[in-house]
């Protein structure tokens, strides 16, 4: 255990309070289908219910509550994290930029600016959307927020495991997605300060795992993205990113899942629990699907990330 766990644990528990009052407290729900071996309990933590169907507004309102009043803020997304700060800026009634990409979907588009924030249109894709973000920032004195590499970010992505122990005391196991590692190093740093008996278990998809390889290099390395299901968890992380030592100092063990697991995940949720969820939640499963003959007898939990999915893939993927 390292001191940058117990820290963002506490921080966690300080953006608790802070951003309670503007966030969903998302159930903890018994699985209906079986899984795994007789006496195995499997839970959902449903962060597909938050309030932008996506945990990311969790960490932008931890960000806000937290900032200088007055103090202007940035950030570019055109998916959940975009949405889910454009959410919290308007609960809070704080003053937000977001640059998003010129190719950004329409309907996003929509979405973001219909919380009233300012949008600025910039670049061909994401990534120079963040840049265009990160120099305003740096120019104008605001204050950037990254989707992950924030420990005020992370802190509020730490709420949820706060949550989980409030839920359910008796927890063995718990499966998260990987991404940029925001989410598994806040939920992470909670659960090995107040729950070491946890074992967090990181899930990545195989067709863009930069954290999986990072951690298992011991430094941040480049790797091939390909297109996957589990989208809200693609692409690469940044070179001074704080979760790799944090995710390295938390993860008990990572698992890699194919596009053909994911995809047999996402039917699973839709036809067993009646639930349509994103890629990235499906990923979860599907990791814990993959050990559940190790986890028999225990009590685990997977947490479904969000619910923002394309309608076509989801309609194709999981109800064809």
């Amino acid at each position: 255990m390292t001191d940058i766990v117990f820290a963002s644990a506490a921080r966690s528990m300080q953006a608790r309070a802070r951003i309670r009052d503007h966030v969903y407290r998302t159930p903890l729900i018994p699985a209906r289908g079986s899984y795994g071996p007789e006496g195995t309990q499997l839970l959902f933590k449903a962060e597909n219910f938050q309030l932008t169907g996506s945990f990311k507004i969790r960490g932008a309102a931890s960000v806000m509550t937290a900032a200088a009043p007055g103090q202007k803020l940035v950030t570019a997304s055109s998916g959940n994290h975009g949405i889910g700060a454009s959410r919290a800026a308007r609960s809070l009634g704080q003053e937000l930029v977001v640059v998003l990409p010129e190719s950004v979907v329409p309907s996003k588009l929509e979405k973001i600016r219909s919380y009233g924030v300012e949008v600025i249109l910039h670049g061909a894709e994401t990534g120079l959307a963040e840049l265009h973000a990160q120099k305003l920032a740096a120019e104008k004195g605001w204050r950037y927020i990254s989707p992950y590499n924030d420990a005020d970010v992370i802190a509020g992505q730490g709420t949820i495991g706060i949550e989980l122990l409030e839920q359910c005391a008796g927890v063995d196991n718990v499966f998260i997605a990987m991404g940029g590692g925001g989410l598994i190093s806040g939920i992470g740093a909670v659960l090995k300060a107040f729950s070491p008996r946890t074992r967090v278990w990181g899930v990545a998809a195989t067709h863009s795992q930069a954290l999986a390889l990072s951690m298992a290099a011991g430094r941040v390395v480049e790797c091939e993205h390909l297109d996957t299901l589990a989208d809200a968890v693609a692409g690469g992380i940044d070179d001074d990113t704080l979760t790799l030592p944090m995710a390295t100092a938390v993860v008990d063990e990572v698992i890699a899942c194919s596009e053909d697991e994911i995809a047999a995940a996402l039917r699973v949720m839709a036809q067993d629990e009646n639930m349509l969820v994103e890629g990235s939640a499906a990923l979860a499963l599907a990791g814990f699907s993959k050990v559940a003959e190790r986890c028999a007898g225990q009590t685990s939990v997977v947490l479904l990330c969000g619910a923002n999915f394309d309608r076509q893939t989801i309609h194709r993927v999981a109800l064809g």
